[in-house]
């Protein structure tokens, strides 16, 4: 159910007022660019504190969640997980609201708390926030936020979504932008993982700490685009299709690897979970492919 009396669309010449729960760093970071670019905004924080700097820049405070989701048609949430958010909301009237929820959490955590709110006569948008709060109402920074669900909520709200960051629609169902958050996450604690191993063998060395990442920046920047041609391989089915380096050759040089870790005196605990699935991938029959069938072996 929708209250036709709460419009969407500001008046011309006044941007749309909003209501923010949450303000941690980064939900602090979200409010202050909503102010800074001329939004009235109700806030509300769990620690009452945390808004004086907020109140003292032009927001408005709620004393209680409730009192702040009264405030305004649309809502954004950024606590500390799921079960804060529906801790928060227990006692406020949804209906006729926007939710918009950019607390962390997973697809399905997403997906329910979309039902719950459809049940509760509110429409749903969940966030994935792709940047730190430095970078949030920062232009140029590349910050942006993953959203899915209510695409017709998204749409009316686009506008005052895009302030804090850019905006990527990941389609309508609530749980994607969840799953592109932590899928991109995921990927970005891998090459973390790499970039360790790889000082800790040259940490013991002459070698310039600084001078090693000059090299290792573009090197991992030539081969990321890599991610390209495993989407291909995924798509089209066939993991062998322009394949230069094959897995029983990449798999043949992991001992390599391996044994120079030894002689470095460091632990290949990061990088042995990877080369054993490249020979487990290999012993399969798989050698002429590429990296993309490790893949398959992971899912279970």
């Amino acid at each position: 159910m929708t209250d036709d009396s709460m419009t969407t669309t500001p008046a011309p010449g006044r941007t749309a007022p909003l209501t923010l729960l949450g303000l941690g760093t980064m939900g602090t970071a979200l409010a202050r660019a909503w102010l800074a670019a001329g939004h009235p905004l109700t806030v509300w924080n769990r620690t009452p504190e945390r808004a004086e700097p907020l109140a003292a820049a032009g927001a408005s405070v709620a004393a209680s969640a409730a009192e702040a989701v009264a405030a305004n048609r649309l809502v954004v949430v950024c606590l500390l997980d799921d079960a804060s958010v529906g801790r928060a909301l227990a006692d406020a009237d949804l209906d006729g609201r926007d939710l918009v929820n950019l607390t962390t959490g997973t697809p399905g955590q997403a997906r329910a708390r979309a039902e719950w709110a459809r049940r509760r006569g509110a429409r749903f948008l969940d966030g994935g926030i792709m940047g730190i709060p430095p970078m949030i109402g920062t232009p140029g920074s590349g910050a942006y936020v993953l959203y899915s669900g209510s695409r017709a909520l998204f749409e009316a709200h686009r506008e005052t979504l895009a302030v804090p960051a850019g905006t990527s629609w990941a389609g309508e169902d609530p749980g994607h932008a969840a799953l592109y958050d932590v899928a991109l996450l995921s990927a970005m604690y891998g090459m973390y993982a790499g970039i360790a191993h790889a000082f800790a063998l040259v940490r013991r060395e002459d070698i310039a700490p600084g001078d090693f990442a000059r090299l290792l920046v573009p090197w991992l920047t030539a081969m990321a685009p890599a991610a390209h041609r495993v989407a291909g391989h995924l798509e089209s089915g066939d993991y062998t299709e322009g394949v230069v380096a094959t897995l029983a050759m990449q798999a043949a040089g992991s001992s390599t690897l391996l044994r120079t870790a030894e002689e470095q005196g460091v632990s290949a605990e990061l990088l042995a979970p990877y080369l054993e699935l490249m020979e487990r991938r290999v012993a399969e029959g798989h050698g002429d492919e590429g990296g993309t069938g490790v893949i398959d072996l992971l899912l279970r």
